[in-house]
């Protein structure tokens, strides 16, 4: 009976076999002899099997993260079991083990015997041991600030610091340039953290309200989030080693600044796959986001092993990092915090994991001098420059003049980046245009208003106008202008209204947004520099548009951009 029950299963198993083999390999083998190679979809499924080797890197490390916890919990409860607990637990593991279960009872009597299983664990060193002061403060390492709608997932992650600057912020430029260079889906697979890297939380307040009322949809998708750091974050500065043999402003701005990028990465690394240290002063070109995620991709996908994608050649702008690995530079910038700046400490890290001593320094060295000229020989850049890839042209370039440390001028640009716009041309409607404001060299208002050049005035007074005459009155639905441009990004108008003087007078009108000589109040430049709006139907034909300072500059002031639309010109 046994031997036919045997029998039938071995049968069923031969026929499930069978029909598995019909259904699912003969279809599978049918269609590799009769398909057609179709290269593209095959780099298609290259790329995203690519994609998804290092989306489970990021996966990874986050269930490592949650292990992690798990462990220092567990470590926690075991404490709180005696010694005597311990030792039975102890007891209870080896009775598994016939052998050294024997070795024991050989060893009755002897103090070694007792060393099984003691119940001590080796502590490794944390960013406590490198940055003491955080145990004086339980809420150092806590958020002080947070501006989040909780995205995470997400493929890009765009780290940017932003501190109190002496003379001008540029971070409401750097903000509309990143997020006009975004398509939809773009923007809903990427993150931009912004670090007000202050303690004064009135100062945080105020940024986190601009960029609120400056992006609101931004910030109700999740696209944007601010946080900033605990006080306690941050060690007594005036105590830090001088170092490099600069002065002790300068080595606390670098100091903090290698403490900022290191809180910032630890925020990020749970929230995508990649990460982008950007600063608060740089331009974007447009699709940024999808040739560097294409860039990582296509790097993974042909197994090309690499540590940091370099998208710009400009100090630590545009370095796109895998989070799965951020921990290595956070560690090395808490080590090396008070030493050395961040772009240094960057190449030091590569290097010390790529360069081999031996090879590029052989034994050619009779001293430390020499062995450190032979490090930086053409060997070890060979071999930093095949994990630390630069991508051209570069996709950023920095914009800003004055440097977050007082009195330092930033004048450097990346050459690889290529021309920038400095204005936009349009088709605007015949017009009589006149300054109040004098104009620098060639750049008139004329010109800007034909779509030559940009205007650029010597620095606006209250009462100044720029006055646009259409030849012909017309019924304007939009206007649009832009102030200020790549180069010259604090050259904006400020306390600027636009106004506009209609054919037929206005009935019905807030008195308040009408001028003594008969100009109705449209709109107003905002802190990036803009102004915009559309004309209700109400107000007609329109006989002159201008533009009125009601204050002081300090800066000189451009038009980059005006645009007047009319019914024929929004077909």
């Amino acid at each position: 009976m046994t031997i036919v029950n045997l029998s039938m299963s071995s049968l069923r198993k031969r026929n499930c076999f069978f029909v598995f083999v019909l259904i699912v390999f003969v279809p599978f083998c049918l269609f590799v002899i009769l398909s057609v190679p179709d290269m593209t979809s095959e780099e298609i499924l290259v790329q995203r099997l690519a994609e998804l080797q290092v989306r489970i890197q990021y996966l990874d490390a986050m269930y490592r993260s949650r292990q992690e916890d798990l462990q220092e919990l567990t470590q926690h409860f075991d404490q709180l079991y005696n010694a005597e607990n311990s030792s039975n637990n102890s007891l209870i593991q080896i009775e598994s083990r016939p052998d050294i279960k024997q070795m024991i009872k050989n060893m009755s009597g002897l103090f070694a015997a007792n060393g099984l299983n003691p119940g001590v664990s080796i502590k490794f060193p944390s960013a406590y041991h490198f940055l003491p002061h955080l145990l004086d403060n339980p809420n150092s390492l806590k958020l002080s600030y947070l501006m989040s709608k909780n995205r995470e997932g997400v493929s890009l992650v765009l780290g940017i610091p932003t501190v109190k600057r002496e003379k001008y912020s540029y971070l409401m430029d750097t903000l509309q340039n990143l997020i006009d260079g975004l398509s939809e889906d773009e923007a809903n697979d990427t993150m931009i953290v912004i670090l007000v890297a202050e303690t004064a939380m009135e100062y945080i307040l105020q940024i986190a309200k601009e960029v609120e009322i400056k992006f609101p949809l931004q910030i109700e998708s999740g696209l944007i989030e601010i946080i900033a750091p605990s006080a306690g974050y941050y060690p007594s500065f005036d105590k830090l080693r001088i170092t490099l043999g600069d002065s002790p402003e300068r080595v606390k701005w670098r100091s903090k600044q290698n403490l900022d990028y290191a809180f910032l990465m630890a925020y990020c690394q749970t929230k995508g796959t990649f990460y982008v240290q950007l600063e608060d002063d740089i331009l974007a070109k447009p699709s940024y986001i999808t040739i560097m995620k294409k860039f990582a991709i296509e790097k993974t996908a042909n197994k090309q092993p690499w540590i940091v994608l370099d998208f710009c050649q400009l100090g630590f702008i545009g370095k796109l990092f895998k989070t799965a690995e951020l921990p290595w530079l956070i560690q090395f910038f808490h080590m090396f915090f008070n030493d050395k700046p961040v772009d240094w400490l960057l190449d030091y890290l590569i290097t010390t994991k790529i360069c081999n001593w031996e090879k590029n320094v052989g034994s050619y060295c009779n001293n430390i001098t020499e062995m450190l000229i032979f490090l930086f020989q053409d060997n070890c850049k060979a071999d930093k420059a095949k994990v630390w890839i630069h991508y051209k042209p570069s996709l950023f370039q920095h914009i800003g003049m004055h440097s977050s440390l007082k009195g330092k001028v930033q004048k450097l640009k990346d050459k690889q980046f290529g021309k920038v716009a400095l204005f936009f041309p349009h088709n605007n409607p015949s017009a009589e245009v006149t300054s109040g404001i004098k104009h620098y060299k060639q750049y008139t208002l004329k010109r800007a208003y034909l779509g030559e050049t940009f205007f650029w005035g010597l620095l606006p007074q209250p009462g100044d106008q720029l006055v646009f005459k259409l030849t012909t009155p017309t019924a304007l639905k939009r206007f649009y202008f832009r102030s200020g441009n790549a180069e010259h990004p604090t050259d904006k108008f400020y306390n600027t209204t636009v106004e506009v003087k209609p054919l037929q007078p206005i009935l019905n009108t807030n008195i308040s947004n009408v001028t003594l000589d008969g100009f109705l109040i449209v709109g107003k430049f905002d802190s990036a520099g803009i102004a915009t709006g559309t004309l209700d139907v109400s107000i007609g034909k329109i006989e002159s548009i201008r533009l009125n300072v009601h204050s002081e500059s300090d800066n000189w002031a451009i038009l980059s951009e005006i645009h007047l639309q009319d019914e024929s010109r929004l077909r």
